[in-house]
């Protein structure tokens, strides 16, 4: 989770989700959205594939950049079910009965 708050913290890389949350790109047309070079670029990139947020596809001579949507949300819910005051209760219930359940469940087995 940490890897993924650190990528959105550069208002850089959120742009760059912000493009590929319409659709592939390839690094030379994200780089053409920005006024940076293309080796920071390039950085931008490998932080955000680090995080597992994006993932590049090699196709000859271009590397093309799709958003990893399902990562981003887990994650955040993630983030939000630990600190939401709401959620926290039903964390505890939910794992309580997950805990009952499985206790007799073993009692079952046993007998």
């Amino acid at each position: 989770m940490d890897a993924v708050f650190e990528a959105l913290a550069s208002g850089p890389r959120r742009k760059i989700l912000a493009y590929l949350s319409e659709g592939k790109l390839t690094a030379g047309e994200i780089a053409a959205r920005f006024e940076m070079s293309k080796p920071a670029i390039s950085k931008h990139l490998q932080i955000l594939e680090n995080a597992r947020l994006i993932t590049g596809r090699r196709a000859g001579q271009y590397t093309h950049y799709a958003l990893v949507a399902d990562n981003l949300v887990n994650t955040l819910n993630g983030y939000v079910q630990e600190v939401c005051p709401v959620s926290r209760p039903i964390k505890y219930e939910r794992k309580r009965k997950s805990k009952a359940l499985r206790d007799v469940e073993e009692q079952e087995s046993t007998s």
